[in-house]
């Protein structure tokens, strides 16, 4: 350490305030519902090795800190020259940026700042846009195959230069969006965020010197590094293993395997996801690039922030953190995959780094949250020709409960902090009313401790030639698991036209059309409880009833609590209760997963994925839909919500077993 504590903490709290500052500017400039209400942006400033050393703590998306900088600014180096002030970088091109952007509409801002001629730091900024070109309205598809499909890809390349922006990029940049002027207009918030930072970091230096500053940048990371290791060493050592599934891969019926070896020895966590799915040929693979990549780790980083708050916000908390990402698979695909989707797999990514922590650390990790977030997008015909691209909201369910906690109800920050469009602001930018936007009783996982709610949206359509996109959605069959005991919560669902006599439940979408009088109502998961639910106490269950959250139904079916004239029927309760035995164990899956695995055991599925991992590239896909195909012919209509007897369980498991013992010849 080169500074002093007291300077140390004192340079913290201030660069720490330059990055929110630049958050506020972006947000009160930007231009779309999705910037300004939404909040899917953040800012945050990197040292001349490309790590973030401040990053905000409660504006914008919160899992970024572990992003790095440099291959981008390497790249601009090597194609156009040296930086000079004024300049900055913009690109969106997942591989070009080696993972700094990983999908398309993510659009990547860097400025460096000078100080007598030199590079003292850098100012990075992102904003997810309206629109960047593509197949569909919005560029997201998870039917995309490949990246090509996904809109314009730009790669590192100056925006602007000595403080001009360039007029030809500024160009394509126009000529490739549906969106042209709202995309623009969040472009121009973003560079104001960067002046912002600018100016801050300019007043930094003149205060404290830029040595303090360059001083400051490597000892906070360190700092941060060093503290994250003390917490990790309060971990028991060992390997945990964990897995869990996509519903599948939207094109088509078949699960998608996330799987993890997690190892803590000495300070450092090893994440292993051999075992888990080649990339798909679909939009939900996460361009990490074999790095220790923010969509890979923000269960690390929120899992030493939460047992150590004074830890920095910055890449030393990931600097304990290694990662094994076999090339190839859908952590780490290879160009051209499609990853317009990253952010469900990366969710399930989440999910399979609690459910390993939770292994180690029972007492502290929550059961699964409810899984999913789907930007649910309208694409409306506006008067000139053009179409109206903007996000109604940003669906979300609950939080999963832990020891001692209820789940927080319509609240997951488990992979960013985006918030609520307000519905007046909704109604105002789009051809839509808003019907219902509540929490969805009886959803969250029954427990001790209750798994937070899902929500419930519904909306109609006032306008012909609408479609409405859903991105993201998940869990409508692999349910949030429970915890100890608790019960896993509720699939999502969607519905066009719910309770009318054309009443359709639909399954994930790609762009549905809807006429004009049509509803569409959002289902979101609940998360996953945590303990017995008979243990759970029938006064709190009857609050539960009061506030909306539990059914009486729902407290008679999931916690045998009988509930009359807004009381509880004590006797009738203990006559419930003594009829039904309790809850126990580790990992509530629900009966989807628990008839896969009865077909697909984790063991089988992890053999089947290092064979598939050893084919070239192009055959993995064919060879995975044909083993898994030809099982699950043996398995009964409706698998897994059907349970296989044993003798079918048995016929599936037998034909992946000697898939994997016949030998192979390729090319």
């Amino acid at each position: 350490m080169r500074l002093d504590p007291v300077t140390l903490e004192i340079l913290n709290n201030k660069v720490a305030a330059i990055t929110e500052e630049m958050c506020v500017t972006l947000q009160r400039t930007g231009r779309t519902l999705y910037v300004k209400e939404t909040a899917d942006f953040a800012c945050a400033l990197a040292g001349l090795d490309g790590r973030f050393f401040a990053y905000p703590r409660s504006i914008g998306v919160s899992g970024f800190v572990g992003l790095e900088c440099l291959p981008a600014i390497e790249a601009v180096v090597a194609s156009a020259g040296a930086l000079e002030p004024g300049d900055v970088i913009l690109t969106n091109d997942p591989y070009r940026s080696e993972g700094l952007a990983t999908h398309l509409p993510d659009l990547h801002m860097i400025e460096p700042y000078f100080h007598d001629g030199r590079i003292i730091a850098y100012g990075w900024c992102f904003v997810h846009c309206s629109d960047v070109g593509g197949r569909v309205p919005s560029s997201i598809s998870p039917l995309n195959t490949e990246i090509f499909q996904e809109g314009l890809r730009i790669p590192p390349v100056k925006l602007m230069r000595a403080g001009r922006i360039s007029p030809e990029v500024e160009l394509f940049l126009a000529a490739n969006s549906r969106t042209p002027e709202a995309n623009m207009g969040d472009i121009r918030a973003m560079l104001a965020a960067l002046a912002a930072g600018r100016r801050r970091v300019g007043q930094v230096i003149a205060q404290h010197g830029a040595q303090v500053l360059l001083d400051a940048e490597t000892d906070l990371v360190a700092f941060a590094e060093a503290k994250a290791r003390t917490v990790i060493r309060t971990i028991p050592e060992g390997c945990y293993q964990f897995s869990d599934y996509l519903d599948d891969d939207a094109a088509t019926p078949l699960p998608v395997r996330l799987a993890l070896a997690l190892t803590i020895r000495d300070g450092g966590v090893t994440l292993d996801f051999t075992g888990s799915d080649p990339q798909v040929a679909t939009a939900m693979n996460i361009p990490s690039r074999g790095r220790p990549h923010a969509w890979l780790t923000l269960r690390v980083l929120a899992l030493v922030h939460t047992l150590d708050h004074s830890v920095p916000l910055n890449a030393g908390l990931l600097g304990p953190v290694s990662v094994v990402a076999p090339k190839g698979s859908i952590v780490n695909p290879e160009e051209p995959a499609a990853t317009g989707v990253r952010h469900a797999a990366a969710i399930r990514v989440n999910d399979v780094l609690n459910g390993a922590f939770g292994l180690a650390l029972p007492g502290v990790m929550p059961a699964a949250s409810s899984g999913t977030v789907i930007p649910v997008v309208v694409a409306e015909p506006t008067a000139s020709g053009g179409r109206n691209v903007q996000v109604v909201e940003p669906m979300i369910g609950g939080t999963g409960a832990r020891q001692g906690h209820d789940g927080v109800d319509g609240r997951d920050s488990g992979i960013s902090n985006l918030a609520n469009n307000p519905v007046e602001t909704v109604e105002a930018e789009l051809g839509v009313e808003i019907l219902s936007y509540a929490l969805r009783p009886d959803s969250g996982g029954a427990g001790q401790w209750r798994g937070g709610c899902g929500m419930a949206l519904t909306f109609r359509i006032l306008s012909d030639g609408a479609n409405v996109l859903g991105r993201g959605m998940e869990r409508l069959m692999f349910r949030p698991w429970g915890r100890s005991g608790g019960c896993p919560g509720q699939p999502g669902a969607l519905i066009v036209n719910l309770g009318q006599a054309d009443e359709r439940r639909l399954g994930k979408i790609d762009m549905l059309s809807v006429r004009a009088g049509e509803t569409v109502t959002f289902l979101t998961p609940g998360a996953g409880g945590w303990g017995d639910p008979l243990r759970r106490d029938p006064a709190q269950v009857l609050r539960d009833v009061e506030d909306g959250f539990v059914t009486i139904a729902g407290a008679r079916d999931d916690y045998a609590v009988a509930i009359a004239d807004a009381e509880v029927d004590a006797a009738a309760t203990a006559a419930l209760r003594a009829g039904r035995a309790g809850t126990n164990g580790d990992v509530d899956f629900g009966p989807e997963r628990v008839a896969w695995d009865r077909a697909f055991p984790p063991e089988l599925m992890t053999r089947l994925n290092r064979h598939l991992l050893d084919l070239p590239l192009e055959l993995r896909q064919r060879r995975r839909r044909d083993i898994l195909e030809r099982a699950l012919s043996e398995l009964p209509k409706g698998f897994p919500r059907t349970e296989p007897d044993g003798p079918a369980a048995t016929a599936a498991r037998q034909i992946v077993e000697t898939a994997l013992a016949a030998p192979q010849s390729h090319p």
